[in-house]
Order: C-alpha cells, then structure tokens, then sequence
C-alpha cells in the first residue's frame, strides 16, 4: 500500500525512475479499486456511481501516466514508448514486457537507480 501512497505522492512527476515494485503495486491498487467500483455500480444498478468509478479513473489517469514514463526511465526507454501502447496488441506486449524488465543497472540518463539507493540505506 505504501507504494500506492508513494505514487501518488508523485502525482504529475514524469521525470526521474520508478522500480517494479512500485509499478506493479500501484497498477495492482488501481485495478482492484477500479473493479470494486465497477462492481458495486452495476450491482446497484445506480449511474451516479457508474459516475464516481469514472472520476476515480480519470483522477488516476495523469499519475498513471507519470509511474508508467518513470518505470520506462528506469529500464532506460524514453517516456514516448507509452505512444507505442496505442498499436493493437504488440504495443500492449511491448510495453508488458518492458514494464516487467529489470533496471538498468547504476544510473543512467533518467537519474540514479531507485533499488540500488534503497540497498545503500539499508545497509547503513
């Protein structure tokens, strides 16, 4: 959950990196509010809470943007690979398989990296 709070901390920041932990939890968080939303809207039966899940969408959208551009960074890619996301299937598998990729290691153009930092201070 940290994670999730970590991100949206960082609502409109699209510069520096993010690690996979912290993509996947927010992606995970986001996912499973969104569908518990959507659920309870079309149990209910109610379009005022069809509404609300789409206001937690949009409100979601910039920050998942920005995490996204940043785990991109972090595998050394530039944020404009997201675009690649608008071709049918391969820009979905493309970026999957990016997203799930492993950090550059040391730093790069993007900044330091995230994991080696958070091994630094726990070994401090």
């Amino acid at each position: 959950m940290s994670w999730f709070i970590e991100a949206l901390k960082k609502y409109a920041v699209f510069s520096g990196r993010a690690r996979r932990k912290e993509y996947w939890n927010f992606a995970l968080f986001v996912g499973i509010i969104y569908i518990v939303l959507l659920v309870i809207a079309l149990a209910s039966k109610q379009t005022a809470l069809l509404g609300l899940a789409g206001a937690f969408y949009l409100g979601v959208l910039i920050p998942s943007l920005a995490v996204g551009v940043r785990r991109l960074h972090d595998t050394g890619r530039s944020g404009w690979w997201l675009l690649f996301g608008i071709v049918p299937i391969a820009g979905a598998i493309t970026l999957l398989v990016f997203a799930c990729s492993d950090s550059t290691p040391g730093p790069n153009q993007y900044g330091p990296n995230p994991k080696e930092d958070a091994l630094t201070y726990a070994a401090v």
